[in-house]
């Protein structure tokens, strides 16, 4: 009995990977030179950020392009389709990983140092000692120089926020309905709303950015509450560009049928 083995499909060499690499670099050197350089006229940390930004832009422009091309060949067997699959699976678990780590951080910032400043847990000493009119509530607004900020409540443009996004996951839905039923008219009017809705949620995390530094001064130099609140919300917003940027292309390939409903594992 013969056994017939499926076709396994090797993609070529890449650059992509290092380019990649080497973006992710800029990025993580020039935020850091940026935060520390802040209020500096020297400072380059903006320049390295922005052109870090730009090579994962070229980067991801490049290597979708190859992607796509190789799958409209048909060159993707089923045995490419699962290692996609898994490669998904092992990011959006390192993606998790990543959002435990800073609610990690935030959980013993406010659950754990806070009350242990504030002399819990028989610490009396250290709380005289290390800052003897430490107040152990949450929000922190108050930093160790005596300098103090405000709180952003959840009402307001975070309220709004969180809506659209929860939105957006129902327009997504509804555009993967679309897809799976083959109604091209209705797959890219969901999708294009989605993308409209991922604009308008970075539009208002800006405005949002800008009224705390100007009007709340809450900056990332706000003690422990502003390094929290800036990390989780910049990181989030962050990934929320990334997705959006990843639903334009999506867009642009529903737009020339490249999507059927037995074959979409890219959307």
């Amino acid at each position: 009995m013969t056994i017939k083995y499926e076709t396994y499909y090797v993609p070529e060499q890449s650059a992509w990977p290092i380019v990649g690499a080497i973006g992710l670099f800029l990025i993580a050197f020039g935020a850091g030179n940026l935060v520390v350089q802040l209020g500096s006229e020297n400072s380059s940390g903006g320049y390295t950020l922005l052109t870090g930004i730009a090579v994962i832009l070229f980067m991801l422009t490049g290597w979708f392009r190859n992607i796509i091309r190789e799958s409209n060949l048909g060159l993707y067997s089923a045995q490419m389709d699962r290692s996609f699959r898994q490669g998904m699976s092992w990011f959006i678990f390192s993606e998790v990983m990543f959002f435990a780590v800073f609610f990690g951080a935030l959980f013993y910032a406010r659950m754990i140092s806070v009350p242990w400043l504030g002399g819990a847990s028989n610490n009396a000493m250290t709380h005289m000692v290390l800052w003897p009119d430490f107040q152990a509530m949450w929000p922190l607004i108050t930093t160790p120089d005596g300098t103090t900020t405000q709180a952003m409540g959840w009402a307001g443009l975070p309220l709004i926020n969180t809506i659209i996004l929860l939105t957006s996951s129902v327009t997504l839905h509804n555009a993967h309905i679309s897809l799976e039923r083959n109604k091209r008219n209705p797959l890219i009017a969901w999708l294009a709303v989605t993308v409209l809705l991922g604009c308008a949620f970075l539009l208002l995390q800006v405005q949002e950015y800008a009224h705390a530094y100007q009007a709340m001064g809450l900056t990332l130099e706000s003690g422990v509450y502003g390094n929290t609140f800036f990390l989780l919300t910049g990181f989030h917003g962050m990934h929320v560009t990334l997705g959006t940027i990843f639903l334009l292309v999506l867009l642009f390939r529903a737009s020339n049928d490249h999507f059927t409903p037995e074959r979409h594992f890219a959307f």
